[in-house]
């Protein structure tokens, strides 16, 4: 029968004819986590534990790495646009929260790590405690969003590519380690939480992404050392902070919005 060999024909496709363009842009957000764990090892991590002096390459790995993470949140906030508007192969959810967990659980969480073996070696244990936080707090949020159903147009408790970047802007601020370890926890916590953030669509999306490409020149400011670029990236990273406690009150005044227009429209049904 020709439906029946149609069908064999599909069950024998290889896999990477199956995948669609969103899980390609998947695909590119895992390579990325990948590659900011591979700097952060090979420029940081590699160079203090031979005790090398050069203070450059690790500046410019740990802007690497960064951006990196930086163009996995790309990656990731394009290839949900892209599964909305054009078909989605049935493994992409499950393809999406593999990648997500590498480049916004392991990577950052190994950046916590390599910066307090860097940092201090008696703070090495605290910096362990505090990636594994980090790292466990990534799998419990991503494993909650794939079995609960929120409100539509936001999240429930931080999403993990922007708990990723702010940890990685506490590393960066260079706070003292007690205050840095804190904030992480504090940002750890605020992913597994109840607190809602709104979905990156329409104006918020574009201005996820410029905010994400003038973090991205920060840090390159700062890894060529150009005039000002320390005060910059702390600025960034600072701005990253404050941006991730503000979200909230969009979430809050989306819901405040719907909430008149659907009493308004109440109202109006109302009348004669």
């Amino acid at each position: 029968m020709p439906e029946a060999d149609e069908l064999d024909d599909e069950e024998e496709m290889p896999l990477s004819l199956r995948l669609s363009i969103a899980d390609t842009l998947t695909l590119g957000n895992a390579t990325c986590g990948f590659m900011a764990v591979y700097f952060t090892t090979t420029g940081i991590l590699i160079p203090h534990l031979t005790g090398s002096q050069e203070t450059g390459m690790a500046r410019h790995s740990a802007a690497t790495a960064v951006i990196l993470m930086l163009c996995a949140a790309v990656f990731d906030l394009f290839d949900g646009l892209v599964a909305r508007k054009l078909r989605s192969s049935p493994m992409g959810a499950e393809l999406d929260n593999l990648s997500d967990l590498i480049s916004f659980g392991l990577a950052p969480a190994y950046f916590v790590l390599v910066y307090g073996m860097v940092a201090d070696d008696a703070h090495q244990r605290v910096a362990a405690v505090g990636a594994i936080v980090v790292l466990l707090a990534v799998v419990l949020r991503l494993a909650r969003f794939s079995c609960v159903t929120v409100k539509d147009g936001t999240f429930q408790g931080m999403p993990s590519p922007f708990g990723a970047l702010t940890v990685v802007s506490i590393v960066l601020l260079e706070l003292p380690f007690v205050a840095t370890l804190m904030a992480i926890i504090g940002t750890a916590w605020l992913m597994v939480s109840r607190v809602e953030y709104p979905k990156p669509r329409g104006r918020l999306a574009v201005a996820m992404l410029a905010w994400i490409v003038t973090s991205m020149a920060l840090l390159a400011a700062w890894a060529f050392d150009a005039p000002g670029g320390q005060l910059l990236l702390q600025t960034g990273c600072a701005l990253q902070l404050v941006t991730g406690a503000v979200m909230p009150l969009f979430a809050t005044a989306r819901r405040v919005n719907n909430f008149r227009d659907n009493r308004r429209e109440a109202r109006a049904a109302q009348l004669p």
